[in-house]
């Protein structure tokens, strides 16, 4: 009697439209691990949003929603209280309170690919179960966007040591660990299966304490598929449903296709040349570098060469950043550019040396040719050699050439980040200006860039940077090329376009499947 009742249970379910839903999702690659702190990766936060929770997470228009932190508050300019989500329970059944958050922030203190971002944190501070502290050493405007890098931990079930004798909590980039092969978080779903490089499952947690997520997805079957080619063809003969990412070339395709959606939208990778003061004395004149800006036709490139997988960039950040000005647009204008240049008293030109990767940025070495094309305009020779991203930066790092190519997204979602790598003065002892191979050095940019590490009102803090902003472009300390757009394409029965965002991490919590 029991079993027949069960039976016409699950037919009356069936009847109700309430079964499995399983999504086959093919993506480059697969996690590297499953200890979110072995490596600060794309790939890596794309898992840990899946089986662990952040205390906070980005909205698409770069806000903050609660996630295990329900609300939160600033107690003061060093110590920020957020207030815990309650009747949590991880994936091994034990129950989440304030020092997990505790144990995980001094976890990520101490990994190698994540104590440079939290070098500003003292730690965290249990006030109880459902109450911490994250403190800074100094007043620190960016405690909100570290929080999205906290993914709480089982402390207990990280807490002793293996069958071989080495601690669980071991953080091990070169070999085993318990963390890389185990994993007990607050998300959605747990690892069920892993075969690195070739399969992993993923099925939703009993216990998931968001029961009002719209997802409907049961379980997730992730293959990785490297070549770009071989993944978009799994999407349109059916065997897999959602693809990330989607290469610009199959774009068309896929739109043709009655029964697969594309989904791009503008990410936050700046594509970049750098002009090299040191090395050419020409470049020294603002006029020259304004000269250049003018010559290059960002427009151009994104239509003819990036072909909708990029969006023209003025500045770093791109809209939605903090500091983000409205009003500083590309500058094509050759007319213009050839009078700087004759101003500076250089209209017959000179010859410069350029670099750039072949492999490393979508259509990376075409955007050098292009730009080294649009630079004989204006009579400047380029002799322009491309090379492997696996040679490439032991050359940029050297700055061996006169102009070097340079993507770069910044870890913080923050448009100082890309000023305190790429155009403060270089210093060795604190690491600013680590890839500033353009030599760029303004001492008002070190000063407000200073200034807004410390200061905690997001309007102020938005004030300078957009100052910051301002000043870069009017000294054309570099040249921005185009913002990296982003790709996800899938079956039409896919919502997706209700999950992605501009840090390329999809929420698959809340897919929902038709």
């Amino acid at each position: 009697m029991k079993k027949f009742m069960l039976l016409c249970l699950s037919v009356l379910l069936l009847g109700m439209g309430v079964h499995a839903k399983t999504l086959r999702l093919a993506m480059d690659a697969d996690p590297v691990s499953l200890d979110p702190h072995m490596q600060l990766s794309g790939g890596m936060l794309q898992y840990s949003h899946m089986v662990f929770d952040p205390l906070v997470r980005w909205t698409k228009d770069m806000g903050f929603e609660a996630r295990l932190a329900t609300k939160w508050e600033r107690v003061d300019d060093r110590t920020t209280r957020f207030y815990l989500r309650k009747g949590v329970k991880f994936h091994s059944g034990n129950a989440f309170t304030a020092q997990d958050v505790v144990w995980t922030v001094d976890r990520l203190k101490k990994s190698p690919d994540f104590k440079g971002l939290f070098e500003p944190f003292v730690g965290a501070k249990a006030v109880d179960d459902h109450t911490v502290d994250l403190i800074t050493k100094e007043p620190y405007g960016l405690v909100m966007n570290m929080a999205t890098y906290v993914f709480p931990m089982d402390s207990k079930f990280y807490t002793g040591t293996d069958d071989s004798g080495q601690s669980k909590d071991l953080i091990n980039k070169t070999g085993p660990s318990f963390a890389n092969t185990n994993e007990s978080g607050t998300g959605k779903y747990r690892v069920t299966e892993r075969e690195q490089g070739v399969r992993v499952v993923f099925e939703r947690f009993a216990d998931y304490w968001d029961t009002s997520s719209p997802g409907n997805i049961d379980k997730i079957v992730l293959t990785p598929i490297k070549k770009d080619a071989t993944r978009v063809a799994a999407l349109l003969s059916g065997d897999v449903d959602f693809i990330m990412p989607v290469p610009p070339q199959d774009y068309d395709r896929i739109e043709k296709s009655s029964n697969d959606q594309l989904v791009t939208m503008s990410g936050s990778r700046i594509i970049t040349f750098q002009i090299n003061q040191n090395r050419v004395e020409a470049f020294k004149d603002k006029r020259v570098r304004q000269a250049i800006a003018y010559a290059v036709n960002n427009e151009g490139i994104v239509k003819k060469i990036m072909k909708r997988a990029a969006t023209v960039a003025g500045q770093q950040g791109p809209e939605g950043f903090a500091g983000f000005v409205s009003d500083l647009k590309p500058r094509y204008d050759l007319k213009k550019a050839k009078a700087l240049m004759e101003e500076a008293g250089y209209g017959d030109g000179f010859t410069i040396s350029m670099i750039a990767p072949n492999n490393r940025y979508v259509n990376d070495e075409k955007i050098a040719e292009a730009v080294a094309s649009m630079l004989s305009k204006i009579n400047i020779k380029v002799n322009l050699k491309t090379m492997p991203k696996a040679q490439y930066w032991n050359e940029f790092d050297k700055r061996v050439a006169d102009m070097q190519m340079i993507g770069w997204h910044p870890d913080t979602e923050d448009s100082a980040n890309y000023t305190e790598y790429l155009l403060l003065t270089p210093d060795e002892s604190t690491g600013y200006g680590q890839y500033n191979s353009g030599n760029f050095s303004n001492a008002q940019v070190n000063d407000l860039i200073a200034k807004s590490s410390t200061e905690t009102d997001p309007m102020k803090r938005n004030m300078l940077l957009q100052q910051v902003e301002q000043i870069l472009y009017d000294e054309a300390a570099f040249l921005p090329l185009h913002w990296q757009n982003l790709s996800w394409a899938g079956k039409t029965s896919l919502d997706i376009e209700a999950i992605v965002n501009k840090q390329n991490f999809p929420y698959f919590g809340d897919l929902v499947m038709k």
